[in-house]
Order: C-alpha cells, then structure tokens, then sequence
C-alpha cells in the first residue's frame, strides 16, 4: 500500500516561512509528477505547484516567486518552500502524486492527508 505523508505545517506571522514535506512509502516503483494542492475555507481546491520527474517546475500565479517545490528522488519526498507568507495563503495543503507500484501496468492517483497552514497575526 502507498501512502504520502506530509509534515511541516503550521501557524506562521505574514511574512514568514514554512517548508512542507511529503514522503512516499510502500512498493513504490516509480513516481511521476508530484504537486501540492490548497483548499481554503469556501472555496475551491487549487493546484499551487506542479514538479515533472525531470524537475519542471509550474507554480499558480499568486504564490509564483514566493514558493518552491523541489523534490529528492533518492528519498521519495517532495517539498514546499513558502517565503513570504501571507494571510491569503491559509488553507489546508495537500500533496499530490502519480505513482506506480512493482506490477502496476500504469501509475495511479494518491493524496496526501493534508496540513493545515495558518498565516496569522
């Protein structure tokens, strides 16, 4: 069984920063793309970082600058650096994944169980 973990959230002053960790474990084969997602209260869930396997980076416009995602392939991980944290940036943050395991014909969809960050004064 394949399970994403993540860690690292948080309440943070504007401004701030957070890094996010999302480590895959089980009978992993191989892992694809690797994303983070956000879901603020009331609205909708938004892809905020997308990362290629061959390192490709995407990022929405309104964290574009302010955020990083890198990934360690060695170790099955992903991350979320997050400088200058806003208000805004509340929500809950979800790790995503495309991941075969050893006998899987093609990759499959996993979520990680989110972690909550809180940009507050």
């Amino acid at each position: 069984q394949v399970q994403l973990v993540e860690s690292g959230g948080g309440l943070v002053q504007p401004g701030g920063s957070l890094r996010l960790s999302c480590a895959a474990s089980g009978s992993i084969l191989s892992i694809n793309g690797l994303a983070w997602y956000r879901q603020a209260p009331g609205k909708e869930r938004e892809l905020v970082a997308h990362i290629t396997s061959g390192g490709t980076t995407n990022y929405a416009a309104s964290v574009k600058g302010r955020f990083t995602i890198s990934r360690d392939n060695a170790k099955n991980t992903a991350y979320l650096q997050m400088d200058s944290l806003k208000p805004e940036d509340t929500a809950v943050y979800y790790c995503n994944a495309v991941i075969a395991r050893y006998g899987d014909y093609v990759g499959r969809n996993y979520w990680g169980q989110g972690t909550q960050v809180t940009v507050s004064s």
